[in-house]
């Protein structure tokens, strides 16, 4: 069973491909494709029919992006980090920032 480090929620920033730059926050987790589906990234042009709740046309919409290439935003300073997990004083496992030492909420 694979295990990530980001979660649902998490702001990320992209590192490579063609949503290199932008950053957005974590819809949906594939684990089994090891794919991340994030909000305001790696938009593709769709085309839906007309029905009778939506007009149909092109439509944006976010396609799955892989996980190595997005890196977690830290919270504090706003740049790509990596995630490390310490315990806190009542023996829970909390993910911190490792460029800042934030707890990630």
């Amino acid at each position: 069973m694979k295990k990530f480090r980001l979660k649902r929620g998490d702001q990320v920033i992209a590192i490579a491909g063609r949503s290199k730059g932008k950053s957005g926050e974590i819809i949906k987790v594939n684990v089994d494709k090891s794919t991340l589906l994030v909000k305001g990234m790696n938009l593709l042009h769709h085309f839906e029919r007309a029905s009778a709740s939506s007009k149909g046309g092109v439509v944006q919409r976010e396609s799955p992006i892989h996980i190595s290439n997005v890196a977690l935003l830290d919270p504090k300073t706003k740049t790509p980090t990596k995630v490390g997990f310490v315990w806190d004083k009542n023996s829970e496992k909390k993910r911190i920032a490792k460029k800042s030492g934030e707890i990630i909420v």
